[in-house]
């Protein structure tokens, strides 16, 4: 029998209460045994239960599982010339929830990871200052701390798409994303403890921030946003930095551009302008279809992506019951709604919210629908408390051409076929 549900979501009670009742070969496919074949792994002893497992010790420090073994960062070989200046991605097909595992969370090096200890740590602060400062790791410490929970995307997530469907699969096209909690202290704190009346008045002033390994990586960044939220982060997610996330210590831009997220950070300068140096110049700046650039784009807009399915999580279960799931974000504020489209955006269903949307930080959504084998073009559509709806790719490109890198959070749609396999496709 079939189980047909209209005008709400499936029931999952009513749905398995159908197959149960059905023969096996009536469900054959569905996700459900019948109760009229019995499953060894019920009726039979199963060698898991019949031993002793591993001691309290075996992992002194938790690891994942063998079998998610898969559910690693990747990178794209043919896309930087090494490792050591490039990037891998997050696995956001595999994840659910918000929070990011340091473990998996993406990596994005200019001159490779470093490795600095805690003693040999050095801050310094000078410039338009009362009084230069020099802080340790333990100084750090000893300030009044912040947890605050943010997104960090890298600028060219989804760069690739530009031109059009290129890499297949949410975690190629989306996964320059993680999202932590972040413990430190804010970098108003530290300015203020530098003194800022040598600066005089701060509208028009910036700071120069810049990092210990060999890149540097040094960005501008106005006063006003080095006071308002930005932090010095010595921990995530509750533990201490990876070293590929900029151990003992890194700055934290919320809802700003990664590259302005300078790791192993060592200096901030305040002065009376940017610095315009290489990376907010020659790169991380958006040419636009009459070869001329945009810069100082710091603010990544709303977006939306569904990860399952998607070409690396494709349906695997029979016709029945479908959770489409996928994240949004918006370096503006919080999302406020996330549309859902089966049909590459002629109609459109609101999605669930799993908790209310948080300023600069990654939300959840689930649409909770049926799928009996129909191919669909599933798209997700973010809008954040600004009001600012998540464009097409077409009203991009009519705006910014196609030269850019930087900066795209079109919609994306993936191709459900009939198998549940699904592929990266445009949509015109």
């Amino acid at each position: 029998m079939t189980v047909r549900f209209k005008g709400k979501s499936p029931s999952r009670r009513a749905f398995l209460k159908g197959t149960l009742a059905s023969t096996a070969g009536a469900i054959a496919g569905a996700g459900a045994a019948s109760a009229a074949t019995p499953d060894p792994l019920i009726t039979e002893k199963q060698s898991w239960a019949m031993g002793l497992g591993d001691g309290v010790d075996a992992t002194p420090y938790g690891l994942p599982i063998k079998y998610e073994s898969d559910v690693i960062r990747r990178n794209v070989e043919w896309l930087t010339a090494d490792t050591i200046s490039s990037i891998n991605f997050t696995p956001i097909h595999a994840l659910d929830g918000t929070i990011t595992p340091q473990g998996c969370a993406f990596e994005r090096h200019h001159s490779g990871a470093i490795e600095l200890r805690k003693e040999d740590y050095r801050l310094m602060i000078n410039g338009m200052v009362d009084q230069e400062l020099v802080f340790t790791y333990e100084d750090l410490e000893r300030f009044p701390r912040e947890n605050r929970t943010f997104f960090l995307e890298c600028a060219a997530n989804t760069g690739m798409e530009w031109a059009g469907a290129q890499l297949n699969g949410a975690q190629f096209t989306h996964g320059m994303i993680h999202n932590m909690e972040y413990t430190g202290v804010s970098l108003r704190t530290l300015l203020e403890e530098a003194g800022l009346n040598a600066a005089g008045d701060l509208k028009d002033k910036w700071v120069y921030v810049e990092g210990a390994d060999a890149s540097s990586n040094g960005r501008s960044i106005p006063m006003e946003k080095a006071l308002d939220d930005c932090m010095i982060a010595f921990k995530a997610n509750g533990e201490a930095l990876r070293k590929e996330h900029g151990y003992p210590a890194r700055l934290v831009v919320p809802g700003w551009e990664g590259n302005m997220w300078v790791k192993w950070i060592r200096r901030i300068e305040v002065m009376d302008g940017p610095v315009e140096s290489r990376e907010e110049t020659s790169k991380y700046t958006d040419t636009l279809a009459n070869g001329t650039s945009r810069k100082w784009t710091w603010v990544m807009d709303a977006k939306s992506v569904v990860t399952s399915p998607s070409p690396q999580s494709p349906i695997k279960h029979g016709h029945g019951p479908l959770v489409i799931t996928g994240l949004a974000w918006s370096g503006r504020g919080a999302i406020s709604r996330v549309d859902v489209s089966k049909d590459g955006g002629k109609t459109w269903e609101t999605a669930r919210l799993a908790n209310p949307g948080q300023p600069m930080a990654l939300t959840r959504f689930y649409l909770d629908t049926e799928w009996n084998g129909e191919e669909m073009f599933l798209q997700a559509r973010a809008m954040d408390e600004t009001g600012y709806v998540q464009p097409t790719k077409h009203q991009l490109r009519e705006v910014r051409g196609e030269n850019s890198i930087y900066h795209n959070n079109c919609v994306q749609t993936w191709w459900v076929k009939s198998n549940g396999e699904a592929e990266n496709v445009e949509v015109s």
